[in-house]
């Protein structure tokens, strides 16, 4: 099955991302933003090319590799790639030891293998507290920490490990028409930089520049402690009871920012797992083209018409009278 819009810049396919991405031309991608399966941590479905039903972390990247070759031959030249994950948990039972793997190291070794130069490398703060209450893991409990802390650890963050093809420079800029880079920001209202109106009526141009600078300033940081971690895409219809067993959409916020960081209006952003169309969603509301791919039919449908409605609320905008 495939969903396309030639004139909105839109192709998903319901396929496995390695073959999509050989079909895909030489540099016709200018930005990638997703989330790879946690190696075998969870399994989406029972499909045999479902780079989650592995049986360790050497045959999942055994696999990934592929795309990650693919994928550095169809992004343009001198761009970006970013990837979300996380630190995977290790088991007693299963692994020997409990403690933790060092899964974002593995990625961006992952990826020099195959001609990337690792960029960048952004920490998402999560609550510690819902962790705990979530997973009940031992090294979170209070009374651990009081009883022997020896046990005890910290809460796990989300990464985005970001990096480049640097086989020439980027020969197209990514800049805003106009002075400033910024005129508004993405995240948590709470801890927004504030505009200050009355200084905008005084002098527009410099308040604008500062508010720029300061935005900047925010995501330039290596922590992001700002970003909403429940504004996700509604997950409810795209468990099926069948072979879903976990699904973890990534916050639109990392999405919108990474967009707008590393592409501009008008250009192709890429997502190999598309899931129920997060990435998709946001490229469209930021006016960019998209080329997905989803192993499962049914997260495909639902990405499918997630996309849809963000082209609705985009022409709903147009159409809103100024």
């Amino acid at each position: 099955m495939e969903y396309i819009n030639e004139k909105e810049k839109i192709a998903v396919y319901n396929t496995d991302c390695v073959e999509l991405a050989k079909s895909l031309d030489d540099e016709s991608i200018d930005f990638s933003v997703y989330s790879p399966p946690f190696a075998n941590l969870y399994t989406y479905s029972d499909n045999l090319a479902d780079m989650g039903n592995c049986a360790n972390d050497e045959e999942f990247f055994n696999q990934y590799k592929y795309l990650i070759k693919e994928k550095f031959r169809i992004t343009r030249n001198g761009r970006l790639t970013a990837i979300h994950c996380k630190d995977l948990p290790k088991y007693k039972n299963r692994d020997g030891a409990g403690g933790l793997n060092d899964f974002a190291g593995a990625i961006i070794r992952a990826h020099e293998e195959c001609g990337w130069t690792y960029h960048s490398r952004i920490t998402i703060w999560k609550d510690p507290v819902i962790e705990m209450q979530r997973t009940k893991n031992q090294g979170l409990l209070y009374k651990q920490v009081c009883k022997d802390s020896a046990y005890s650890r910290q809460g796990m963050a989300d990464y985005i490990i970001v990096m480049r093809k640097c086989v020439y420079e980027n020969n197209v800029p990514i800049a805003r028409e106009g002075k400033e880079r910024f005129y508004d920001y993405i995240g948590s209202s709470y801890l927004a930089p504030k505009l200050d109106k009355g200084a905008l009526v005084r002098d527009k141009e410099e308040t604008e520049r500062l508010y720029s600078i300061e935005v900047w300033q925010r995501y330039a940081s290596p922590v992001w402690f700002d970003i909403q971690q429940t504004n996700v895409l509604n997950t409810a219809l795209a468990k099926d009871g069948k072979d879903e067993k976990h699904i973890c959409p990534l916050q639109l916020d990392v999405i919108e920012r990474c967009i707008e960081l590393w592409s501009n209006e008008g250009e192709i952003v890429f997502s190999p797992f598309m899931g129920i169309g997060s990435e998709g969603y946001q490229a469209v509301l930021q006016n960019r083209g998209f080329v997905g791919s989803e192993l499962k039919e049914g997260y495909f449908d639902i990405a499918v018409a997630n996309i849809k409605e963000a082209l609705e609320r985009k022409r709903s905008i147009l159409d809103m009278p100024f």
